[in-house]
């Protein structure tokens, strides 16, 4: 039996300004909720930095932008913000999916330095002993953390893998930039495992998507997400309630590898 775990998928109905947005922050952490998704204005290092400005106009989860400014005047190279829409799971073991698709469609300025990516997070949300995958799709003047440590191919794409030697940031950076497109998320996290940089009990935390932000050249630049879902699956799992098949009695099933997976409200 195949146990949906959630399935998230929707068109952004609304193009970006032809109506009045539903939510809009300047907070450096304002937030929305959106059906199973939060919208984030995760301005998380800006207040280091001026300016630093950045407003969150969103219609739905699938169709919100933000409008930002900020510069990168010292030299230094930081993200200062990280706007972003978001899916929490449970600390759900990998082991126990069968499939992890996302769709995204995003647009942007072409100014300053930033990279739309993914962000993953493994074995807990910024905490210590968790791991940051982030799988790029588009990157303008942006360098990763961490060393070149592989190249790997998947859907038809190569990309150049970056790891800090703990493991803790593992970012997949592809050789040509893409504005849209659908990705196997669980096939990327089992390729870690597969390396040996995360343990195969790992679960998984959260799903964001979103964009880095270095500098937009210190003029209010336009950063779009025009469509997103994920759509996940587990694995079947054996009610241990129900008898044997044959059984004259209701004594249990052998778990013959079998997980019980409790499905995320």
């Amino acid at each position: 039996m195949n146990i949906k775990f959630v399935v998230l998928s929707a068109t952004a109905l609304l193009v970006c300004g032809a109506t009045a947005p539903v939510f809009v922050t300047s907070d450096t952490n304002g937030g929305w909720s959106s059906g199973d998704y939060y919208v984030h204005n995760n301005m998380w290092n800006s207040t280091k930095y001026s300016p630093c400005t950045e407003t969150l106009s969103a219609w739905s989860w699938d169709n919100w932008q933000v409008v930002a400014r900020m510069n990168n005047k010292t030299g230094d190279g930081a993200v200062k913000t990280y706007p972003n829409v978001h899916k929490d799971l449970d600390n759900v073991q990998i082991g126990s999916f069968n499939s992890i698709m996302s769709t995204f469609a995003e647009a942007s300025p072409h100014v300053g330095i930033y990279n739309f990516a993914y962000d993953i997070w493994i074995n807990g949300i910024a905490t210590p002993g968790c791991t940051e995958i982030m799988i790029w799709n588009e990157n303008f003047n942006q360098v990763p953390g961490g060393s070149h440590v592989a190249d790997v191919n998947f859907g038809g794409r190569t990309y150049k893998v970056y790891k800090r030697s703990n493991s803790g940031y593992i970012a997949f950076v592809p050789s040509a930039n893409f504005t849209s497109g659908t990705l196997d998320l669980l096939e990327i996290i089992k390729w870690t495992i597969s390396k040996g940089w995360l343990s195969p009990k790992s679960t998984l935390n959260q799903i964001c998507f979103g964009v880095e932000i270095v500098s937009t050249d210190d003029a209010n630049a336009t950063f779009q997400i025009t469509a997103f879902s994920i759509d996940a699956n587990l694995r079947p799992s054996i009610d241990l309630a129900a008898p044997a098949n044959g059984a004259t009695n209701a004594a249990p099933a052998n778990n013959r590898g079998g997980k019980i997976v409790k499905e995320n409200k």
